[in-house]
């Protein structure tokens, strides 16, 4: 059986605000962090292979903050790296997972060809200070490597709330409603 319409995964129904669902999306929420990320699109996955369909195109919309773009940036990712594996004290480089053939940077054909392409830096921390990559946040990566290990097809999009500064907390709150609004556009525009 072949499924047409792309599953949309996000952190947190904040970030949605409802207009998804209204535009007739059924957003998968993961929770926040690498780990709700990962093992909430795994199980969708299975769930969706158990049922006999095609996997669908994953779409994550999300949140993100940079000190390389302004706030209220939309841009696509269609590169991922993970800013918080660090076994360089047993000689790996940093963000290399030990004994993994996955690359350090995963990367999707881009989706949203519109909007800039970027990196977007994974960890399970609320990055507030230097980084790399042009864009942070703690589930992108994980989706990304679990719809590799899965031969998923991948596609991002990130709204720029924040600086990853001191002050993330605040404009991330202020931010969302503009972001919900942004992510809405994405969706209706999506192919199905």
């Amino acid at each position: 059986m072949h499924q047409n319409k792309p599953l949309i995964v996000m952190a947190l129904p904040q970030e949605s605000r409802g207009r998804l669902e209204r535009a007739g999306a059924a957003p998968l929420y993961t929770g926040v962090g690498k780990v709700n990320a990962a093992a909430t699109l795994a199980r969708r996955l299975a769930e969706i292979r158990c049922a006999g369909l095609a996997l669908p195109l994953v779409v994550n919309l999300g949140t993100a903050g940079s000190r390389a773009l302004p706030p209220h940036s939309l841009v696509a990712c269609n590169r991922f790296a993970q800013r918080d594996m660090d076994v360089t004290g047993l000689g790996f480089p940093p963000g290399v997972t030990p004994f993994d053939a996955t690359p350090a940077i995963i990367e999707f054909p881009p989706m949203f060809t519109h909007l800039p392409q970027t990196l977007c830096s994974t960890a399970d921390s609320f990055a507030t200070g230097p980084h790399d990559g042009d864009v942070v946040d703690m589930e992108a990566f994980a989706l990304a490597r679990v719809c590799v290990a899965e031969g998923a097809r991948f596609a991002c999009a990130k709204y720029v709330t924040d600086g990853a500064d001191g002050d993330s907390a605040v404009h991330w709150e202020a931010a969302l409603e503009a972001a919900s609004q942004a992510f809405a556009h994405l969706y209706d525009a999506l192919p199905r």
